[in-house]
């Protein structure tokens, strides 16, 4: 009796064991960890550095000298039907992109869970990364490091409840209701912004309406092996002003481990402008162009990438070497992005 009792205690635990393991294995199997890390280093070629350096009014890669972008962690767990998402970021890039946090949360870049309730039906609840544009915060998916002024005068990030649906293979749908723009801990106006999309083979047609009205198109072709060109076209609108614009994106892969790309883009604000252009002429419209052309070479997971800007306006939004006013700046930058 005493060793049958001792068996079936032993077997218990062996079971108890291998069920233990078993939900191990799968939370193992069902959690991912990734991310990034980034810095650069920045010149102005026609204009000042050191303490009287400037830059172009775009979000991150802004800095002078030997600069620090930001530490990206993305922790993830992905069910069968359910799911979360927590992307924390640290660093100067990462305090651009949270810059409507509230201090005790401004490592959130993003935090949302959702629930596949159908193959076809997604619903995302929580602080996510805009669905508008071209460009994003992370430096690993943007070809180029410096950002347009397109995407940094858009909202960055969006809290809310989201309902993604695929209706085939290549048309889908989604409908938003959400805090105003980058209002992402809570929402202290209490109004809300609506937002929908309409998407086809890689075309995505984007809305805002609320106190921010946006309309926005994002697309890219193939246009051979080793040639692809993308494109973003907005127009955005509020109580303080607007802007709108339109960029290409082509880019070229010379080899597997090396590629060339250009970002041209126009970009013009009107109504009092939304602060992008320094000088306003009495109509309160003012404008600007900017070439971005980058470089991308990758060693497994390093990319390095030079980057030639150029960007002229239609006001004196810059200085010279003299520190007089002028209309142009030109500068250049490297920049080291590891994957992991």
């Amino acid at each position: 009796m005493l060793a049958t009792s001792y068996l079936s205690a032993q077997d218990a635990e062996t079971v108890k064991d291998t069920v233990s393991e078993s939900k191990l294995e799968q939370l193992t199997k069902n959690f991912t960890l990734g991310g990034s890390v980034d810095a650069y280093f920045r010149q102005n070629l026609n204009g000042p550095n050191g303490e009287d350096a400037i830059a172009p009014r775009t979000a991150f890669a802004n800095q002078n000298g030997f600069a620090l972008g930001m530490v990206n962690v993305i922790l993830s767990y992905d069910g069968a039907k359910v799911g979360a998402v927590a992307d924390l970021v640290y660093g100067p890039r990462g305090e651009e992109a949270v810059f409507n946090s509230e201090p005790s949360n401004n490592i959130v870049n993003q935090l949302f869970v959702y629930w596949n309730v159908t193959d076809k039906l997604k619903l995302t609840f929580g602080n996510f990364n805009t669905f508008l544009g071209y460009e994003v915060i992370s430096p690993v998916v943007n070809f180029n490091y410096s950002t347009s002024y397109m995407f940094t005068y858009g909202p960055f990030s969006h809290t809310g409840l989201k309902a993604n649906y695929a209706f085939s293979d290549k048309f889908s749908g989604m409908l938003s209701i959400m805090n105003d723009n980058d209002l992402t801990d809570y929402n202290p106006t209490n109004d809300y912004t609506f937002g929908a999309q309409l998407g086809y083979a890689g075309t995505y047609l984007n809305f805002l309406f609320g106190p921010q009205f946006q309309i926005d198109l994002t697309t890219g072709f193939d246009l051979s092996d080793s040639f692809f060109l993308g494109l973003n076209s907005t127009y955005y609108d509020d109580d303080s002003g607007s802007f709108y614009g339109v960029a290409l994106y082509p880019k070229w892969q010379a080899s597997d481990n090396f590629a060339l790309g250009l970002r041209a883009e126009y970009f013009a604000e009107q109504d009092g402008g939304v602060g992008a252009i320094n000088g306003y002429d009495s109509d309160g419209d003012a404008t600007a162009f900017e070439f971005t052309l980058t470089g991308s070479y990758q060693i497994g997971d390093l990319y390095i990438k030079p980057e030639l800007r150029l960007d002229s306006t239609s006001e004196e939004t810059f200085y010279d070497n003299d520190l007089d006013p002028s209309d142009s700046l030109t500068s250049f930058l490297i920049a080291a992005i590891y994957k992991f």
